[in-house]
């Protein structure tokens, strides 16, 4: 949506936006994506094709006859018959520093890793997953205790400014070859990624929580049943991994594979946020 809205500011031209169909969302209200809340309020016209590879949607961008094509987060593979299609070619928006993290979910996988510096990519999209050649980098360093949803919008802001920046001189760059050998893959998330046990180190749960919010989430074990964790962060000590070893205030202190996971905020299946240390008052 950033990239939308800085492309309409710099003047440029938008015959044509794509995003996805309207999805089921709270209580199976259809919800409308992002981009085209963006795009009505800039009053571009819309599409939404289940499959950008459906007959329909290739026709619907042929007659738009764009000179250039721009994907950010798009989600599906665009077909070689697109790439052909603008005579100055297909760009992508990444949010990450290619080859480092291709894939679904670069954002989450940074964090993941513990990456102190990610950052934006703008390249020329190929048949392959995030393998064309670099025109534009940017570096940004991932802030202490930044989350996945606040990293994507930092992000997106960034590759938003650095899109304008690199259509502005597009004429003038060299294309560079990524490296291939040292790409690393970022696949999609699925909801038992967030599924964890008391096992792993307390460092690891926390940057999990930092990398699966908003979705996954992050859940544990707890009395039978597993317990959301919104808000919690390391600390030294030891213990049975799962034991509580200590409370005060808010705070839940929980033994890990190494170290103690702090709780402050959690949530049990069908309930509101608490603190942490209620979930000994449940118990009691």
């Amino acid at each position: 949506m950033p990239s939308l809205e800085a492309l309409h500011r710099a003047g440029h031209a938008l015959p044509l936006v794509v995003t996805q169909p309207d999805r089921p969302g709270h209580r199976r209200r259809l919800t409308r994506p992002p981009v085209k809340e963006a795009a009505a309020r800039l009053g571009l016209e819309v599409i939404q094709p289940e499959k950008i590879r459906d007959a329909g949607a290739l026709e619907r961008i042929r007659a738009a006859a764009p000179e250039l094509m721009v994907v950010v987060a798009y989600g599906q593979i665009i077909p070689r018959p697109l790439l052909d299609l603008p005579p100055r070619g297909v760009v992508n928006v990444h949010a990450s520093l290619l080859p480092r993290w291709r894939g679904a979910a670069p954002v989450q996988h940074a964090l993941l890793a513990g990456d102190e510096v990610t950052g934006v990519t703008i390249m020329r999209m190929d048949e392959q997953l995030d393998h064309g050649p670099v025109l534009a980098r940017r570096e940004l360093e991932v802030g202490p205790g930044e989350d996945a949803a606040q990293l994507t919008q930092r992000l997106a802001l960034a590759g938003a400014e650095l899109l304008v920046d690199t259509l502005e001189h597009l004429d003038e760059i060299e294309p560079v070859e990524q490296d291939h050998a040292a790409a690393t893959p970022a696949p999609r998330l699925k909801r038992e990624d967030g599924e964890l046990d008391w096992s792993l180190p307390a460092a690891e749960l926390v940057r999990r929580l930092r990398a699966y919010a908003p979705w996954p989430g992050v859940t544990l074990p707890w009395r039978g049943s597993r317990v959301k964790v919104l808000r919690a962060h390391a600390e030294p000590g030891s213990g049975e991994p799962g034991e509580v070893v200590g409370h005060r205030g808010d705070r839940l202190e929980v033994a890990t594979g190494d170290g103690v996971l702090v709780l402050t905020e959690v949530q049990l299946p069908t309930r509101r946020p608490m603190p942490g240390r209620a979930l000994l008052a449940r118990d009691a």
